[in-house]
């Protein structure tokens, strides 16, 4: 007679989704960390956007418990954690960057807040810098949210929306949602997906005693200013266009003009004699960027976020 074993599979605590793109120097302490929190299960996964630096070899070859997901092009941030959630099995998601190191207890205390805090269905953590000063993470207003009217009415809760780099959601609540609005390429994910449970009826949270060093903007680090500028605006204006009256957009739109201007203007009355020319023309082409953004605001699409 043949023996039949029933295998139970247990549903793990976790399923931890890292973005990477040209971060092979610093994914490797962020998976260490990641793979030494005990006392919880967990199932990681990076999705490598197609970088040029070997970075999926490298997590294959030094890392073989965790799921790696090649991609053959940069398909962005919201896309790339959307491809792996349908096979994410945990209770809870957890949106993590390469650029990262978890501190022992984080996810237990993600966890447990969680557990006890049933009307969140997103919390954030501490972040801190690798100095270890206290880096934001914890926005109370939507970019613009002093310009509308009743487009933010009645949102459960008091934070707007956390740092995307280390946050913690409920699996079936992003379910229902859908993930990430993948119209945001890079930037303003985190601040849709944040308002879009508040206005299912869940609030965000904000977990003081997790905690993660985020080192920041390590995936831009080889991207001219201006240019993350230009994918910061646009990201802006796709999430106005989504969820602000066209009137709101048009108040944005004007304060900004008024703001770049005078900022212009005194940059480029003030330049014979300042002393960091390099610190100045940064400004002056952050500046330019967000008025010929608001002059235009028709046109900051997706692709221009590519």
């Amino acid at each position: 007679m043949e023996n039949t074993v029933n295998f139970k599979r247990e549903q793990p605590d976790l399923s931890v989704i890292i973005v990477s793109y040209n971060t092979a120097d610093l994914i490797g302490n962020c998976l260490k960390s990641v793979l030494a929190t005990s006392n919880i299960t967990k199932e990681i996964f990076v999705v490598d956007n197609a970088s040029s630096d070997e970075s999926s070899d490298f997590i294959k070859d030094k890392f073989p418990s965790v799921h790696v997901i090649a991609n053959a092009k940069n398909v962005g941030f919201a896309a790339a954690n959307n491809q792996v959630l349908p096979q994410c099995k945990g209770k809870y998601i957890f949106f993590l960057n390469p650029d990262t190191e978890v501190v022992s207890d984080t996810f237990i205390e993600a966890i447990s807040f969680m557990d006890a805090n049933s009307q969140v269905g997103l919390a954030g953590t501490k972040i801190m810098n690798s100095d270890g000063t206290l880096q934001w993470s914890v926005s109370y207003k939507y970019p613009g949210q002093k310009y509308t009217t009743t487009e933010l009415s009645n949102l459960p809760g008091n934070i707007a929306c956390v740092l995307g780099a280390s946050m913690i959601a409920r699996s079936e609540l992003i379910e229902k949602i859908g993930g990430f609005d993948e119209d945001f390429f890079l930037y303003g994910e985190d601040q849709d997906l944040c308002l879009k449970i508040r206005e299912l009826g869940d609030e965000i949270g904000y977990i003081d005693t997790a905690v993660v060093v985020h080192l920041g903007g390590q995936s831009e680090k080889d991207s001219l200013s201006s240019e993350v500028w230009k994918k910061k605006i646009r990201a802006e204006y796709i999430f106005y266009r989504k969820h602000y009256l066209p009137k709101t957009i048009t108040k944005i739109s004007r304060a900004y003009i008024l703001k770049t201007c005078w900022r212009i203007l005194t940059l480029k009355l003030f330049s014979p004699f300042t002393r960091d020319k390099a610190k100045a023309t940064d400004k002056l082409g952050k500046y330019q960027v967000i008025y010929h953004a608001a002059r235009n605001p028709i046109h900051q699409n997706r692709e221009g976020n590519k």
